[in-house]
């Protein structure tokens, strides 16, 4: 199928959704919203509790994870207003899409590069213990978070960059805001595919060596403790970068459900599905995965959740 025709199926189902708008839709699109903002509040809590000691301010790791922290929030807010956009057929100038689009795309890349990230320093604390500080910095992490969105968003400015050479004026007319409708030419097409194959790769390749590293470096007695600690750490990365990866697949698997589909009722209700399970969750279990198992962050968090409820703060203890 080209660009034009998956193009013309997307605007089809976007009006049988608009169309067949129930009470049981909306209650569905409500949940999805609920989700959306549930975990944007546990993300600026823990973020709040990052905040809240000068440790987690110094220290690269917790930056890297204040960092993913967020971009997720960024991610899932994005995600469900161009999912509002798209369901309710509302019509946006393209410049403001061409933003929307430009957010939702790097904070969707940003999350896998920001895992590499995470991992190297990792490998850096485990195998070069003596010239960690040196190498990871308060100074570097910044520069890391810098390139990482340069590295993220650079596609996206060059179609935009495109697009007001070929067509300026049109920037001011509205649209139904898809990434697709932004698109001018094949080449962009291929660009982003191409581009999105080597932050996976990269990021894999990444993860493979830390952890392979992090494995080798365990066998030494004097850092099996602290080495075994960073090797689970690294396999929740894997396990997040697995979740991410679905979020590739997300316009494959609906351009099937629209095909496959025998029905629209069976093709809004798969398209939920897909939406939710693959699209939207995945975003909201980083603070799960990574930041209630880390013993520093858990009690502050959960002090901080609670509307310090308890008497006395708890302490930080680094490991």
């Amino acid at each position: 199928m080209n660009n034009q025709s998956v193009e013309e199926a997307f605007l089809v189902h976007q009006q049988f959704f608009r169309v067949e708008m129930t009470a049981g839709l909306l209650s569905k699109l409500i949940f999805a919203i609920t989700i959306c903002l549930l975990f944007v509040y546990i993300n600026s809590v823990m973020f709040h509790a990052l905040l809240s000691k000068p440790v987690f301010r110094e220290l690269p790791r917790y930056i890297l994870f204040a960092h993913m922290l967020c971009n997720d929030s960024v991610q899932l807010l994005s995600t469900i207003t161009l999912y509002l956009l798209t369901v309710n057929f509302h019509a946006i100038p393209k410049a403001l899409c061409a933003f929307l689009s430009l957010i939702g795309t790097a904070s969707f890349r940003n999350a896998g590069l920001n895992l590499a990230v995470m991992s190297l320093e990792r490998y850096v604390a485990i195998c070069f213990p003596l010239r960690h500080s040196e190498i990871v910095n308060q100074k570097s992490a910044g520069v890391s978070i810098g390139m990482i969105w340069i590295l993220s968003s650079i596609n996206v400015v060059i179609d935009i960059i495109y697009a007001l050479i070929v067509s300026p004026v049109s920037f001011a007319n509205p649209m139904l805001c898809t990434r697709a409708r932004l698109v001018l030419s094949q080449w962009q097409i291929d660009v982003f595919e191409v581009f999105n194959y080597f932050c996976f790769v990269t990021v894999t390749g990444i993860l493979i060596f830390s952890y392979v590293s992090v494995v080798l470096a365990a066998r030494s007695a004097s850092k099996n403790d602290s080495a075994k600690k960073a090797q689970r750490t690294i396999l929740l990365h894997f396990g997040q970068l697995v979740l991410c990866v679905n979020s590739f697949l997300f316009g494959t698997i609906e351009r099937a459900l629209y095909m496959a589909s025998s029905s629209k009722s069976l093709f809004i209700e798969l398209r939920y599905i897909n939406f939710l399970f693959v699209l939207l969750l995945p975003r909201c279990l980083s603070p799960l995965i990574y930041g209630l198992r880390d013993d520093a962050v858990r009690p502050l968090f959960l002090y901080y959740v609670r509307c310090g409820s308890r008497k006395v703060k708890p302490s930080v203890i680094m490991h």
